[in-house]
């Protein structure tokens, strides 16, 4: 505050002295009354008073804002915040790891509150589908402004109103990229569900989608994908399980896959090639629900002269190299225990957990960091994930920036591993969206060179499909997810030309395509592969 006032008083001289005003259309107000005397002299402001007095002498308007002003410093509405950083999870190095810091961000620019995205924009979906100012980006911020404060909102953490404003935050990150001056919503969202529910019982959703990985490398161990598709398909066992497991009734359970992308990397002998080592994370979503991209990824990767490695397991023998070599590395013999990037438990803001889960994986990935070679993450949300919720969420591990400085995606790591390749000329019209996490953190400069590197032509909608994880899915969520989906995804496929390609990186987008349009959204990297021909 100090700052403040020596700020504005150095800047009003400067302007003063090159003749200029200190106010423009909005007028004088609280914050430049009393430097007026700078710009007017004392003798004017004095008439002023007089003024003012005459006509208004019991000062019924506008009291203190032009004469006999307030000090600019007074009744500043951050004042009351904490001065003492609050104990929170996340690192928040953009704000110094202070959370009442990252909270005053906002400014009330209301960007969030635009009611069409130019461009490839994201933010903000869940204002955009109800129109109501808590749910924007600003609103949210103002909330949580006011659960520090203590004043208003008085419960804390443990507040109903925050939770209800957070509840249809999809997550989306959009604000961290499209907001002017960075607020992270999703960030603070989970930052707010771990204390909330501190000590509690959590909604079911938390335990059912937050858990994920567990439950279907649960699936996976004991080969029961065909009878959890047929239980979970239609029917009244269909319809009770998703009511116990918190999960919308309009929605259908995604079949899990008959054999796992690991299961077949096995099979098919593990990896191949001679080329720079690339390590391609086996994110939850490609290893049990969607294989088929993995294993695209795989052909198209080596295609490219690149030798693919996936990342050690605590189950065995895997295989690391220089880049070259292919001697295996021994690890501890153990169960069940693979990389993952916890963001099930980040978004679920299970966040203890999520830390145990990350930790366990840079433990796993310390062979791979002790080499050069680049991990490459399908999953945009996953990728998003190791870039920023794990090196926020681990700022005292070293380990967490290194892995964080490795993650590539797709086509990054095509053009910077394997520059000299030329992709399968597909030559067809594309349309879909760009993920939002990957337009929020990861950007898509890569991907659009590829894409045209290909022939593939047209551009990628903005906005969020609307699933986001577990958002679309969770009971309660159904309208305002399809009303996310009908904002850009639905209407830019709708208008299609014929023959073009749906790409949609992300399992939630192409899983709310199947279910809303009744359309196949692909990865880039099966387009791709398709491309190559048969094998």
């Amino acid at each position: 505050m100090a700052r403040f006032r020596r700020f504005s008083q150095e800047l009003a001289d400067v302007v003063v002295a090159h003749g200029g005003s200190l106010s423009g259309e909005h007028g004088d107000g609280q914050a430049r009354a009393e430097l007026l005397p700078r710009m007017y002299g004392a003798r004017t402001v004095a008439l002023f008073e007089r003024a003012k007095a005459l006509w208004d002498p019991d000062n019924l308007l506008n009291p203190g804002i032009l004469v006999r002003p307030a000090p600019l410093d007074a009744n500043l509405r951050f004042s009351v915040l904490p001065r003492e950083p609050v104990d929170v999870e996340f690192g928040y190095p953009s704000d110094g790891g202070d959370f009442s810091a990252a909270v005053r961000r906002c400014v009330g620019v209301s960007k969030c509150r635009t009611t069409s995205v130019p461009g490839a924009g994201v933010m903000c979906p869940s204002f955009r589908a109800t129109g109501d100012e808590r749910h924007s980006t600003r609103g949210r911020a103002r909330l949580l402004h006011e659960m520090l404060a203590g004043e208003l909102v008085t419960d804390g953490w443990r507040s109903p109103e925050v939770r209800d404003a957070l509840d249809l935050c999809l997550s989306c990150k959009g604000c961290r990229s499209d907001c002017p001056v960075e607020v992270d919503m999703a960030t603070y969202k989970a930052e707010f569900l771990h204390h909330h529910y501190a000590g509690r019982r959590r909604p079911a959703a938390h335990y059912t989608m937050g858990w994920l990985p567990v439950w279907l490398g649960w699936a996976a161990r004991a080969r029961v994908a065909p009878v959890v598709n047929a239980l979970a398909s239609v029917g009244p066992l269909a319809a009770v399980a998703k009511r116990l497991g918190g999960i919308a009734g309009e929605r259908q359970v995604p079949r899990l896959a008959r054999e796992t992308f690991s299961r077949w990397w096995r099979r098919r002998g593990g990896p191949g090639g001679v080329g720079d080592l690339v390590v391609l994370w086996p994110d939850t979503f490609t290893e049990h629900l969607s294989p088929s991209v993995g294993r695209a990824a795989v052909r198209v990767l080596e295609a490219a002269g690149l030798r693919v490695v996936l990342p050690p397991t605590l189950r065995g023998r895997a295989v690391v190299g220089d880049g070259r070599s292919r001697s295996p590395l021994a690890l501890p013999a153990a169960r069940r225990a693979r990389v993952c990037c916890g963001l099930t438990y980040v978004s679920t803001g299970q966040l203890d957990r999520a830390r145990a889960v990350m930790r366990r994986s840079l433990d796993l990935m310390a062979p791979v960091l002790e080499t050069t070679a680049p991990v490459v993450v399908l999953e945009p949300s996953c990728a998003a994930a190791l870039r920023t919720d794990l090196p926020e969420l681990l700022p005292d591990d070293p380990r967490a920036a290194r892995l964080a400085a490795r993650v590539l995606t797709f086509a990054e790591v095509l053009e910077r591993h394997a520059p000299d390749w030329t992709p399968p000329a597909v030559d067809l019209p594309v349309v879909g969206q760009t993920h939002c996490h990957q337009h929020a953190v990861l950007g898509d400069a890569a991907d659009r060179r590829l894409r045209e590197s290909a022939g593939l032509t047209g551009e990628l909608s903005g906005g969020c499909c609307g699933l986001a994880g577990d958002f679309g899915f969770e009971a309660g969520h159904y309208e305002v997810s399809a009303a996310c989906a009908e904002d850009q995804l639905l209407p830019a496929v709708r208008e299609a030309p014929d023959g073009a390609v749906v790409l949609a990186d992300g399992f939630s987008c192409r899983t709310q395509l199947e279910q809303l349009a009744g359309v196949r959204g692909r990865h880039l990297a099966e387009v791709l592969a398709e491309g190559l021909g048969e094998e």
